[in-house]
């Protein structure tokens, strides 16, 4: 009888790539996760091809890029034509169940306009069987609590403030008003338990959906004290943020725009305010959100081990995006900068144990994970998806041909809550830009606003500009006729390989 196989992709929010121990975080205490890199391989040079969440997701579970899928910000529709992980696992014999959210706006040629998921940021992506959603206005988690007997507040976010009256809202190391046993990342936990439970000896595929480190970057006892921020990286930004504002108008848009209330429940004030003494606790934070995710997995993963699935399931390890941190004087996930863009990666192949422990410096991108996970469970890769399948990667080490740059996107059109284009006086077909970055250059190219350029040798954080400089014409035009090359390449190919001929259809391999 065949060997059953699993997968598990763990995706976790908002969780920057430089926050892994074994890549050289070695203030953060993931043991369950370093396991997990003992075991498998990390990605070293791994990227989400576009942001924020909404757009991430569709790229992540339709293996398309940007330019392909045009989710191209949150509330902006997914195609309903697009196929996506959920229903291609369908095809070949698998019910993927998902935990958490995708942020799906649906195709509203195939809904009717009064549909309530049209009022709300986003909703599941069609195909997957939901086993713990945590829709956008997080019913499930608050039903959740108030079955368990928490009296919720009046507003149920209140649960994310500083606990005690005379608290603060902003960077603190007070917990949260809701106990770490009833968190969002215990809920998740309990729903993967409550399925892996019921799935007795059948195959499963299991999206497990965490919302951390995401924020509001507070966290509940223990995990509020558990860093110190005298321990914390700090923050990479000039002196001033007006030196930073003035290196593009789409970052001295954000840096004037962007308030502290969307990373700290209750607070105010700018991003640009926050003094290294806040972003080290505010990283604290973050850390600690992230340790409580590890606890969290390791019960999961001993679940696995217990149960003798642990050696039949691979498990993949991502993020949806990165998370600025106060660096470029920036919060969330926007624009240009890698702390957006790098995300981790982790794939335990149990039929790879001869690479455990490799960490691995070839560029790959989050349109991979899709073609990865069918073609480990003998599925083939869509011809229309971007990515390329990491087993062989995984299994034997690069393979010849392999890319030799990355390629990611951003649009930055108006939505409800941020209207760039308005400010930049841009039409919102000219609000996008793409990004091709190698180990010595990161060329940045906007459709309707000024490129950058920037040598990633002499300068890694990205402070100077080089595009204008006469000195690198050259290079400019080099890197520009990359991106343009690599969009023609990618364009949307679903059926251009099949031709009529005298003799009938012909499908081309």
């Amino acid at each position: 009888m065949a060997r059953r196989k699993n997968v598990l992709l763990i995706v976790v929010d908002q969780w920057r790539a430089d926050f892994m121990p074994v890549l050289g975080a070695d203030f953060l205490r993931t043991p369950n996760l370093d396991r997990l890199c003992r075991e498998g391989v990390t990605f070293r040079n791994h990227v989400t091809t576009t942001v924020p969440c909404g757009p991430a997701r569709a790229s992540l579970l339709t293996g398309l890029y940007l330019m392909n899928h045009r989710a191209v910000q949150n509330t902006i529709p997914l195609d309903a034509r697009h196929l996506n992980l959920a229903k291609a696992l369908r095809q070949i014999g698998y019910d993927p169940a998902l935990i958490g959210y995708t942020t799906t706006t649906p195709d509203p040629r195939a809904n009717p306009g009064k549909d309530p998921r049209f009022s709300i940021l986003g909703d599941l992506m069609e195909g997957f069987r939901a086993v713990g959603a945590f829709e956008p206005t997080m019913d499930g988690y608050f039903g959740w609590l108030a079955q368990k007997g928490f009296s919720l507040p009046e507003n149920r976010e209140d649960i994310w403030l500083p606990e005690g009256e005379d608290s603060v809202p902003g960077a603190t190391d007070r917990p949260s008003r809701i106990p770490s046993e009833l968190s969002d990342t215990a809920y998740f936990t309990e729903r993967a338990l409550t399925y892996l439970k019921g799935k007795g000896d059948k195959p499963w595929f299991l999206h497990l959906g965490y919302w951390r480190p995401h924020p509001p970057f507070i966290a509940s006892e223990p995990y509020n004290t558990m860093y110190s921020p005298a321990d914390m990286p700090a923050p990479v930004r000039k002196p001033d943020w007006q030196d930073e504002a003035g290196q593009h108008p789409l970052l001295d848009f954000y840096l004037r725009g962007i308030s502290q209330g969307s990373f700290f429940h209750g607070a105010g004030g700018a991003a640009t305010e926050l003094s290294e003494e806040s972003i080290r606790q505010m990283r604290a934070t973050y850390a600690g959100l992230m340790t409580e995710i590890d606890d969290a997995l390791g019960k999961v993963f001993d679940y696995l081990e217990q149960t003798g699935q642990w050696d039949d399931t691979m498990i993949i390890f991502t993020s949806d995006h990165g998370e600025q941190l106060g660096d470029h004087y920036l919060l969330g996930k926007i624009g240009y900068h890698d702390e957006s863009f790098r995300i981790p990666l982790v794939i335990k192949d149990p039929e790879a144990p001869q690479s455990a422990g490799r960490i691995e410096a070839a560029f790959t991108e989050s349109v991979d994970v899709l073609p990865t996970i069918l073609e480990w469970l003998g599925g083939t890769t869509p011809r229309a998806c971007d990515g390329r399948a990491l087993v062989p990667l995984v299994q034997q080490g690069k393979p010849e041909g392999w890319r030799d740059h990355l390629f990611y996107e951003y649009d930055f059109r108006d939505i409800h809550y941020s209207q760039p284009e308005t400010a930049l006086g841009l039409d919102k077909d000219d609000c996008s830009l793409c990004v091709v970055q190698d180990e010595a250059w990161k060329y940045v190219h906007f459709s309707g606003l000024p490129p950058l350029l920037f040598d990633l040798k002499t300068d890694p954080h990205q402070y100077t500009n080089l595009a204008a400089d006469p000195a690198h014409a050259a290079t400019v035009a080099t890197y520009a006729q990359k991106a343009l090359s690599h969009r023609m390449r990618h364009a949307e190919r679903t059926l251009t390989h099949f031709r009529s001929t005298p003799r009938g259809l012909e499908e081309r391999s």
